[in-house]
């Protein structure tokens, strides 16, 4: 059994049993990855999937257990390389990170500015999406750090950290009927048409859940994961805007009136979240720590060591996060 045939391994099974896509991203050939696979499962004395023709259908009940350690033993050796790295040259490698419009717009630049003056020799990748495709890559291991507000459960396997917490705000034209509003109803706004971000979040934030359980009907004009999109429309008359208070320019936004929302939506956490049993090499830490400076390593290592839900929480009961 050789390192490299479970690396073709995961590699087909995260690419969807495609063969032709996972050499791809190997950077290797069709039949190389299928010869290798087969000598595997020579060795092993069992199917790791199950076949119709040439065409891979399913991952055996047995190849899973497989898959589930060649992935352990995949990150551990990772891990290896990572500590060799850091050992040699703690102030140079990549950092990519997956996150959303809003925080690759509004939050992270200052951020970024401040860590690359210390790290210039970091490469730094940023992939934009919504929640459920920064999930995909955390899935697919194209990430080191997932940047987000989604839900927990989309992301198994990762270490959440909570970093701030922020509010929506209401958008619209400065000649608005709702401008003239000091405060601002749910059942004002259940009278306009909604351009808001794509449905994401779930339980009590849910927009159509809270409209729901007040009775109400959303009427929703568009939807879009882009805060400048949102603004966009509003700015057409398309509808009443609701979207992150951190993704307003005080000077490009002057044309818009902006509207407290606090006693009508609850607060989200947005979070910083890697793969657990990775690896963190020293500029990870301390990007974390410039993005929430209260993520010392320290407290990082403590939320790795203590796993997931109430111990993990019971960590950050005494942390104050910062508002944006």
């Amino acid at each position: 059994m050789k390192l490299h045939q479970l690396r073709y391994l995961a590699a087909v099974v995260q690419n969807g049993l495609n063969i032709t896509t996972a050499a791809r991203k190997l950077h290797t050939s069709q039949p190389g990855v299928s010869k290798q696979l087969k000598l595997l499962e020579d060795e092993l004395g069992f199917p790791l999937f199950e076949r119709d023709g040439r065409n891979l259908v399913s991952v055996t009940a047995a190849g899973q257990q497989v898959v589930d350690r060649a992935l352990r033993i995949l990150e551990e050796a990772q891990n290896i390389r990572r500590l060799s790295a850091d050992l040699k040259d703690d102030r140079s490698g990549s950092l990519s990170i997956g996150t959303t419009h809003t925080q690759a717009r509004y939050v992270l630049p200052p951020i970024v500015q401040k860590f690359r003056a210390g790290y210039a020799d970091v490469d730094l990748h940023l992939h934009q999406g919504s929640s459920e495709q920064i999930a995909e890559l955390a899935k697919l291991d194209r990430i080191d750090f997932a940047i987000a507000t989604g839900r927990a459960e989309l992301f198994p396997g990762l270490v959440l950290l909570p970093c701030y917490r922020w509010q929506r705000c209401i958008v619209v034209p400065r000649d608005h009927p709702l401008a003239k509003e000091r405060t601002v109803s749910l059942e004002a706004l259940s009278r306009h048409p909604i351009v808001t971000y794509t449905f994401s979040f779930s339980g009590r934030s849910s927009l159509p859940a809270l409209f729901e359980s007040a009775g109400l009907k959303l009427k929703v004009a568009l939807t879009a994961s882009d805060a400048d999109v949102i603004k966009t429309y509003v700015r057409l008359g398309l509808g009443v805007g609701i979207l992150a208070s951190m993704a307003l320019d005080p000077a490009d936004d002057r044309d818009l009136a902006v509207l407290d929302a606090g006693h009508l939506f609850e607060p989200h956490v947005t979070w910083i979240g890697f793969r657990r049993g990775r690896l963190l090499r020293g500029y990870m830490y301390e990007f974390m720590r410039t993005f929430a400076p209260h993520l010392s390593r320290r407290l990082v290592d403590q939320a790795i060591r203590a796993g997931a839900g109430d111990e993990l929480a019971r960590l950050f009961e005494d942390v104050a996060l910062p508002t944006l």
